[in-house]
């Protein structure tokens, strides 16, 4: 079976919970597959975001495009609601000074219905995150 991201809107994912949101970037702009668009964060941390897949997926890598990030930790569930989250990645992320940050996680395969991305502290007052891709195949269950 073919790998795609898993993680666009068209397929079906949704970005169902956002601690911020600003109409001008709202969360949905996470998952549009597009760089230029992005959700911004309003000030305070920690921030998240939980993105569902509406069904089990199986993912063998992610990648985030954000700037301004500190410190990121992702987790995944496996329940039929946003609930029971075990963590996956935890990380301190580089700065980049006028530049995206792209980090790609290659990781053992796993399986999930929801992912949740914590941004637990940044570089500055505000953090945007403009891409998420989950590489993987749905699973047929």
């Amino acid at each position: 079976m073919k790998s795609t991201d898993l993680c666009l809107s068209s397929p079906g994912a949704e970005v169902v919970l956002a601690t911020s949101s600003d109409e001008k970037y709202p969360p949905e702009n996470i998952i549009d597959g597009s760089s230029e668009t992005f959700w911004t964060t309003t000030g305070m941390f920690p921030q998240e975001f939980i993105i569902s897949f509406h069904k089990c997926v199986k993912i063998s890598k992610l990648t985030i495009q954000c700037y301004l990030v500190r410190s990121l930790r992702i987790e995944k569930s496996l329940s039929k609601d946003p609930v029971a989250f075990e963590v996956c990645i935890e990380k301190d992320l580089q700065y980049t000074e006028g530049a995206l940050q792209t980090e790609e996680f290659s990781l053992p395969e796993f399986q999930a219905t929801y992912l949740r991305f914590i941004i637990k502290s940044a570089f500055d007052h505000f953090v945007s995150v403009h891409t998420v891709t989950a590489e993987g195949v749905a699973e047929n269950i």
